[in-house]
């Protein structure tokens, strides 16, 4: 377990926040994944998951993994990823979860209450763009530009997430696609540029969420940092495991700086 409740007040409870991406739920693995979700009402307080939900993003593929975050009684977020968007029935994919009680964030912000511990979560797929040396320009075709806007979007979207999350005792940023090359070491650096965007880790500098995590990049690293940010990829073939618990601090945090 990753503990990142440095500095925490006497009396002050940590938030555990069970995370995972690229669960890739079909219907070889439906039993797995109802083992996998079975446990969490005793190990945290809520549920993040960072897209690849699917392996094509059918809604059948999407009901696997409703039945088993259904009757978990805890606050589940999620994120959808390239996978998930594959055979391009998101929305019908997005209604299958929602209607299990998972929240599907899209370029959205939401807050919850964990006893007094306000959170705000910034939710977004991310996109491709690549990193010093490999980037995507916003030139040439109107469909590669089409890719940068896209880009730039998802990086105005967690701007205007975190600005409106300031008050939040925790602050996280929840991402499928990788906002730096540190998770992503591991991983050929051909195609890095396919794997996310330095573009995305902008508004996480200014901000200074408390964490962020992504997946993605299955053969990728697990831990790195925007700045002093900690950045975690939590897909699991990397983790290697169902779930990865953090325990944030959750800090007083009444005048919090907006940028």
């Amino acid at each position: 377990m990753t503990d990142a409740t440095n500095g925490r007040r006497p009396g002050e409870r940590a938030v555990r926040i069970a995370a995972a991406g690229d669960i890739h739920c079909h219907e070889g693995n439906r039993e797995e994944t109802a083992r996998a979700f079975a446990t969490l009402e005793e190990r945290a307080d809520l549920v993040l998951l960072a897209g690849d939900l699917s392996t094509h993003g059918e809604p059948e593929q999407a009901e696997i993994l409703a039945a088993a975050a259904r009757d978990v009684d805890l606050p589940i977020f999620a994120v959808l990823g390239n996978h998930d968007w594959h055979v391009n029935r998101a929305p019908e994919f997005t209604r299958v979860l929602e209607d299990a009680g998972i929240r599907v964030l899209e370029r959205e912000h939401a807050t919850v209450c964990v006893g007094s511990v306000e959170l705000g979560i910034v939710g977004a797929k991310g996109f491709v763009g690549g990193f010093p040396g490999s980037h995507l320009p916003d030139f040439g075709e109107p469909l590669l530009r089409e890719v940068y806007a896209e880009g730039t979007r998802d990086v105005e979207a967690i701007d205007a997430g975190l600005r409106a999350v300031a008050h939040c005792a925790v602050r996280v940023v929840l991402l499928h696609y990788a906002p730096t090359e540190q998770t992503l070491q591991g991983e050929p650096q051909t195609i890095w540029t396919m794997l996310g965007s330095d573009r995305l880790a902008a508004p996480i500098a200014t901000h200074e969420p408390d964490l962020v995590l992504h997946g993605h990049a299955h053969a990728g690293r697990f831990e790195g940092a925007i700045g002093t940010v900690p950045v975690y990829n939590v897909s699991v073939p990397v983790m290697e495991r169902d779930f990865w618990v953090f325990e944030v601090a959750g800090l007083a945090r009444s005048t919090a700086p907006v940028h």
